[in-house]
C-alpha cells in the first residue's frame, strides 16, 4: 500500500464530497452527482491502496494515438 494512492484517494473522497455539499446546497444537481462521483471514486482508490492493488495501467504499455493498429 503506498501512502501516496491512499492520500490522493482521501483527496478524492474529500474534494467529492465538497462538490457534493456545494451541490445540495445550491440546488446544482449536475454538481452534486459530479461529486457523488468523485467521493466514490476516491473510495474506490483507498480500498484499491489498502489492498496493494495499483490504480494506474503502469503495466500496459500499449497506446491508442491512432496512428496504426494497438498490438497487445
Amino acid at each position: 500500500m503506498s501512502i501516496w494512492e491512499k492520500a490522493k484517494g482521501k483527496l478524492d473522497e474529500l474534494v467529492g464530497r465538497a462538490e457534493e455539499v456545494y451541490g445540495e446546497s445550491h440546488g446544482d444537481a449536475a454538481a452534486q452527482l459530479h461529486g457523488e462521483a468523485h467521493r466514490i471514486e476516491g473510495e474506490a482508490e483507498v480500498a484499491a491502496a489498502e489492498r496493494g492493488e495499483g490504480t494506474s495501467d503502469a503495466g500496459d504499455t500499449r497506446r491508442d494515438d491512432g496512428s496504426g493498429p494497438v498490438r497487445a
